[in-house]
């Protein structure tokens, strides 16, 4: 299939998820004065306000779009505990001091528990299934940093992990393109719009004022606090917290600068019913793999149809050309899917961080929750959760992510200008490493 043929008829360019959980707006009226700001009204700010709130703090929740428009709804919907931080840029045991190492580990670990707890307490329904993760090794090479993957994992004592050979690859998803894998029991998979109108609901309950359509232009120090500039005037607030992560703007340039937005692509098929995404994905798991280019997929919620996802460009292009990109992708992976149309397309900013960890910490007396790096549906409601109890004060042991520095480098002002040349330098390494896309350029 090319071109048009790709795309089923009533196409359209906009998340899957959102035809059962569009983002709704939430006008507001901002008062004059609020004990905590928080900028961001997603997974991370939204987890913020919760936590917050239960402490009996009331925190107005500001975003320039509706709550949770950005990449909280937009992502694959797939999660796990310390799984999700074996991307990190350079290997994880030679780049962190071992007892940091452990510590993040464990809390890692301790957040998917957390996160577990949390969709139980506020009675958020996501869908939520704990179905386990499979990562493709894309290359023989792959195999050995999934081993390394697999120990860290294993010697938590909360995890558990085991790495396929190529042989049984077949036990996992009908592709002969990966080389082994690695399966980690502790990961799921959720409807991530659905998740987030359940955080905006909670945070509503908990006393948050949620505010959409709302810019943050800047602010300034006043007493003890902050006097902050909004699009809708002026607020006082004693507390400030930035939770914006891939769409965070000039108006905190600090920020900006530690974090690096990057467009991540996703395509929905047709329906193709559940005996035929069962025969492809006969675990019914989340995917991923270990290109540097990766895939991300798994059946959508009902399994009726397969969501699929991974960096389609490295430039600004419209869903529509990322999607037929994937489309020969998802094809090339599954050949099963042969004569599959898409029904849906679209993008949406994930924020890394240059290590490729979370991080939570305060800067100039603001707060901030950043870098999802592609995994945020777990460690962002934690780490609102540990920026709510820095807010707050208290004896509480310092989060192991606040340890580490939020570095940037020489000549980055929040404009990733450097990301074509570093996708194509992806590409070749993938490339190298004996990967093609059959009909890709």
């Amino acid at each position: 299939m090319s071109g048009d043929a790709v795309f089923a008829p009533g196409f359209v360019e906009r998340p899957w998820w959102w035809e059962a959980a569009p983002p709704a707006p939430s006008p507001a009226q901002l008062p004059s004065r609020v004990a905590v700001l928080v900028v961001g009204g997603g997974i991370a700010g939204l987890s913020t306000a919760i936590e917050l709130g239960r402490a009996g703090t009331k925190a107005l929740v500001s975003d320039r779009e509706a709550s949770g428009w950005g990449a909280s709804s937009r992502n694959g919907g797939a999660l796990s505990g310390a799984g999700a931080r074996g991307r990190a840029k350079t290997n994880l045991h030679e780049a962190v001091e071992a007892r940091l190492l452990a510590e993040m580990v464990d809390e890692a670990e301790a957040s998917f528990e957390e996160f577990e707890a949390l969709l139980q307490r506020e009675g958020i329904d996501c869908a939520y299934r704990r179905c386990g993760r499979f990562v493709g090794a894309h290359a023989p090479k792959a195999l050995d940093a999934l081993r390394r993957r697999a120990d860290m994992l294993n010697a938590s004592g909360r995890d558990t992990a085991e790495v396929l050979d190529r042989a049984r690859v077949g036990e996992e998803l009908a592709t002969d393109r990966y080389h082994g894998g690695l399966v980690i029991t502790r990961a799921g998979g959720l409807h991530p719009a659905r998740y987030v109108q359940g955080l905006a609901e909670a945070a509503r309950r908990h006393g948050a004022t949620l505010a959409s359509g709302v810019s943050f232009e800047g602010r300034s120090r006043e007493g003890g606090g902050f006097r902050a500039r909004t699009s809708a005037g002026e607020v006082e607030a004693r507390a400030l917290m930035v939770a914006t992560n891939g769409y965070t703007g000039p108006a905190t340039p600090w920020h900006r600068r530690r974090v690096v937005p990057v467009a991540s692509y996703m395509v929905a098929t047709e329906e193709i019913g559940e005996e035929r995404v069962r025969a492809l994905l006969p675990r019914l798991r989340v995917y991923g793999d270990t290109k540097k280019i990766l895939y991300y997929f798994r059946p959508a919620p009902g399994f009726a149809r397969i969501l699929f996802g991974g960096r389609a460009s490295f430039r600004d292009e419209p869903a529509r050309h990322g999607g037929a990109r994937l489309h020969r992708c998802l094809v090339d992976l599954l050949p099963g899917l042969a004569g599959t149309r898409i029904t849906h397309a679209w993008k949406g900013n994930v924020a890394f961080a240059l290590d490729m960890l979370p991080h939570v910490g305060v800067h100039d007396g603001v707060h901030f929750a950043l870098g999802c790096n592609g995994s945020g549906v777990v460690p962002m409601p934690h780490l609102g959760r540990c920026a709510a109890r820095m807010i707050l004060g208290g004896g509480n042991r310092a989060s192991a992510f606040s340890r580490l520095p939020l570095r940037t480098m020489p000549l980055y002002t929040g404009n990733p200008w450097f990301m074509p040349q570093v996708g194509n330098l992806n590409r070749q390494s993938d490339r190298l490493a004996g990967w093609r896309v059959r009909g890709q350029r």
